[in-house]
């Protein structure tokens, strides 16, 4: 399941995400939305969990937990294939 992490503070990084999923169960990937000029975080990033209650248990624990200064949100991502005509 892919789990959407937004409003995380700036100085997140990506081993520091994993390792806060990782908690929960294994996670396949961990992917921080970078900027291309900067290189700094966005903010938002992307957990890969391969097994479901795993990702379950993530959402509910971790959805609203201040992480640094901010309160993160997390979710299912949503399906990007589906296409828009």
């Amino acid at each position: 399941m892919k789990l959407l992490i937004r409003n995380l503070d700036r100085s997140t990084t990506e081993d520091e995400l994993k390792v806060l999923f990782q908690e929960f169960g294994s996670v396949q990937s961990c992917d921080l939305v970078l900027d291309r000029e900067s290189g700094a975080s966005k903010g938002f990033g992307f957990i890969e969990m391969p097994k479901p209650g795993e990702a379950k248990a993530a959402i509910k624990n971790l959805n609203n937990k201040t992480i640094g200064d901010n309160k993160i949100r997390v979710k299912k991502a949503e399906d990007k294939n589906t296409e828009q005509t």
